[in-house]
Formats: C-alpha cells, sequence, structure tokens
C-alpha cells in the first residue's frame, strides 16, 4: 500500500464528507447526537487550504483538517475511511501535521477529543500527547491535549 497526503481540493468534498459521516457515525448512539466533525463546513475549510487528504492511487483513505493557531498547529479532525482503519493511515496523518508544525517553526500541536470517545483519548496518549484539561465546548464534553515540538 502507497499513500500519498495532499492538500484537499473541491473535487474531494463528497469523498470527505463520506469518510467523516461514516468513521463518527459509530458514536452517535454514545453521544446522543452527531459528533462535531459531522457538522463542520468542508467546503469553507478545504478554501483555507486546513484540510489534507489521505490517497492511494485515487482511493481515498482519509483526511485530518490542521490549521496554526498562534505558535501552535491546532489539529480539529482526523478520519480514516473504515476500510483502512487500524492499518496506521491516522497516525501517517498526525505525524504529517506535526511535521508541517515544526516545518513551520511551531513550538507544539494541540487537538481535543470528545470525552466519550474514549478510544480517542488512549489513542492520542500513545501518540505522546498529554491531557491538559477538560471542558463543555459548543454542547460537548471536550478533552484537550497537547504535545510540545
Amino acid at each position: 500500500m502507497s499513500m500519498d497526503i495532499q492538500l484537499a481540493e473541491k473535487k474531494h468534498e463528497q469523498a470527505i464528507f463520506e469518510c467523516v459521516s461514516m468513521a463518527y457515525s459509530m458514536y452517535i448512539e454514545r453521544m446522543g447526537k452527531k459528533p462535531a466533525p459531522m457538522l463542520s463546513d468542508y467546503s469553507k475549510l478545504i478554501e483555507k487550504n486546513a484540510v489534507y487528504i489521505a490517497i492511494d492511487l485515487e482511493e481515498f483513505m482519509g483526511m485530518i483538517v490542521f490549521f496554526p493557531k498562534g505558535n501552535s498547529l491546532f489539529i480539529e479532525n482526523v478520519a480514516v475511511h473504515p476500510d483502512f482503519q487500524g492499518k496506521g493511515i491516522g497516525r501517517k496523518l498526525i505525524e504529517f501535521a506535526l511535521n508541517f508544525a515544526q516545518k513551520a517553526g511551531l513550538q507544539e500541536v494541540n487537538l481535543y477529543t470528545n470525552e466519550l470517545m474514549t478510544e480517542n483519548i488512549r489513542y492520542y496518549l500513545g501518540l505522546g500527547f498529554v491531557e491538559v484539561g477538560r471542558r463543555l465546548e459548543d454542547g460537548y464534553r471536550r478533552v484537550y491535549f497537547v504535545k510540545s515540538l
């Protein structure tokens, strides 16, 4: 499997929406509502050059949304198509963001997940992120993480 990570274009919008919907739909029942990433405006995020996609030839594997915020890089969302989960795609997307942040001279990377997405909490801790807080924001109970560069 070869994988390329590239900036998303307008033509990828439907694939991004489908990937996010399939990756996050398992949490709807657990949370009692759609997770925040399912409500994002990916058209606007693509226009802002904040979305990168992972593809193998032309097969869509996953995506990540990130952008600089002060002296840090904020990862807003990582989603891997269910057909490719468990194959290291998410880790490669996060490593791509970490490398992007280092090259940009940023000091840290920040992200959050919903506290009901317990799998994600363990995953981010395993990648070296440190939990720095929990709070209610936009109607979601979020767990915030940071990784110094």
